[in-house]
């Protein structure tokens, strides 16, 4: 059994255990919260009684990395993030410094390590090749974080008295401004799209500002197209899960970890797998309202694919995929970005990922809306609402020339506007007039029907 006690601002978790040789010793493992002080000693005692328990003993930086990946990582992370990390130790740490004792790390060499890292040549990842030659700022600080992370957990498990990468030197990151269609440019390629699957993929992208795995895994048990919900102006789709391909040494280590659905491969020596899984965060599983046009174009889809059942028979694999192939297997999104180069191509469009349209529907709904930055992450599924901020907040910028101009026409020229009435006064004051004034009092004075009798019989006698 293991028992927390405090310790200043800090809590350790305190259990017994047997060294190699046999021997009875004691383990001190330091946090900052006595929560993760709790979590903790639950997972000390469950894995003990179920015989599973490691007790934390690394030596060198490999051995740290390879026991915070089986204590932490497997319990906290999403499959994606397990996979992106996992090969950041593959790739770039475990060649380099992975045999370095824990004891040698010096902020110094972490400094050196994290600059040579940009000189270092960027490793294909799932046979796709690196979009540049060499490490970028962006992947060295990836690194550093997941480090950061890995020696924070040593210095709880006191393994080590300070993490040497807190205050390390990291190249700076210039963060270039992504390209996204405007609003007409993408009413242009939804006109010329032939494709039908490309022009609903294009719609549901814009208007429900789907991930691409969100939108390839939406099922027809989360699609509400009634014609009362149409009607009514109700009609939704229900963002639960996504469709991702995933490696089987992942799925084998997180144990299928959020895992809804495996679909059978293609090829028996895959070394990949297609999923349904969980999204990665709980705010990513929300409810978006279609606008009409969008809930009708899912309307026939549903028929189209009814047609195919009938057309297939037996042979259709039935998933409840909105997006399928014709015989009822899942679309990939390797099909949708073929199709989506090709449109640019052949049209002459500015090139885009096809990521970008979530952007350009983000920034769209910002637009409409007046910068309702809540009721957007209520629809896009971040995080939270800082990230809408950080990314979009320029866009609300274009317009603030707008809200000058408002400022000018409603404040400022009021302040002008008693100007008139001064001179009204200063005229009956000395009982002069101008032309204009007199025509317009006696247009006044001509609505009222008694008063344009009367002037009509004087102008007779006259």
């Amino acid at each position: 059994m293991a028992s927390i006690v405090k310790r200043k601002n800090k809590y350790s978790v305190v259990y017994a255990y047997f060294d190699e040789a046999g021997k009875r010793r004691q383990r001190w493992e330091t946090f900052d919260t006595n929560a993760e002080a709790k979590k903790r000693k639950a997972q000390i005692e469950y894995e003990q009684e179920s015989g599973t328990f490691i007790v934390p003993n690394a030596k060198t930086l490999n051995d740290l990395l390879n026991e915070y990946m089986s204590i932490y990582g497997v319990n906290t992370w999403a499959m994606s993030t397990y996979e992106s990390r996992r090969g950041l130790m593959r790739n770039y740490i475990t060649p380099i410094i992975g045999d370095m004792c824990l004891g040698e790390i010096t902020p110094r060499m972490m400094d050196k390590y994290y600059r040579d890292l940009l000189s270092v040549k960027a490793v294909s990842v799932n046979n796709r090749k690196p979009t540049n030659e060499y490490l970028t700022p962006h992947t060295v600080r990836e690194i550093h974080k997941l480090l950061r992370n890995a020696f924070n957990q040593a210095v709880r498990w006191e393994l080590i008295a300070r993490n040497p990468v807190l205050n390390a030197t990291l190249p700076k990151e210039e963060h270039k401004e992504r390209e996204i269609w405007t609003a007409d440019m993408l009413a242009k390629a939804m006109e010329v799209c032939d494709d039908p699957i490309l022009l609903l993929a294009l719609n549901l992208a814009f208007s429900c500002s789907l991930r691409m795995g969100e939108m390839l895994g939406l099922t027809w048990d989360c699609v509400d197209v009634s014609p009362h919900s149409i009607d009514a102006g109700n009609a939704s789709i229900f963002v639960n899960k996504e469709l991702q391909r995933v490696t089987r040494g992942a799925l084998d280590d997180l144990s299928d970890k959020g895992v809804i659905k495996k679909f059978p491969p293609c090829i028996a020596s895959t070394h990949t797998a297609l999923v349904l899984k969980e999204p990665k965060t709980k705010t990513s599983i929300r409810r978006v309202y279609l606008p009409k046009t969008v809930a009708k174009m899912l309307v026939d889809r549903k028929a189209e694919i009814d047609e195919l059942k009938d057309l297939f028979g037996d042979e259709y694999i039935d998933n409840d995929l909105v997006f399928c192939t014709s015989n009822g297997r899942p679309m990939e999104s390797q099909i949708i970005n073929r199709a989506f180069n090709k449109l640019i191509k052949e049209n002459g469009f500015p090139h885009v990922v096809f990521h970008s349209l979530r952007h350009s529907s983000i920034t769209y709904k910002l637009k409409l809306n007046g910068g309702d930055m809540k009721a957007v992450q209520g629809d896009s599924g971040h995080a939270q609402m800082k990230m809408v901020a950080d990314v979009y907040s320029h866009i609300i910028d274009e317009d603030r020339c707008i809200n000058a101009q408002r400022f000018e026409d409603a404040f400022y020229s009021q302040a002008k506007a008693p100007e008139p009435a001064i001179q009204e006064v200063e005229e009956k004051e000395t009982g002069t007039t101008t032309p204009e004034s007199d025509t317009a009092k006696i247009l006044e004075l001509l609505k009222n029907p008694e008063t344009a009798a009367l002037l009509k019989q004087i102008v007779s006698a006259l």
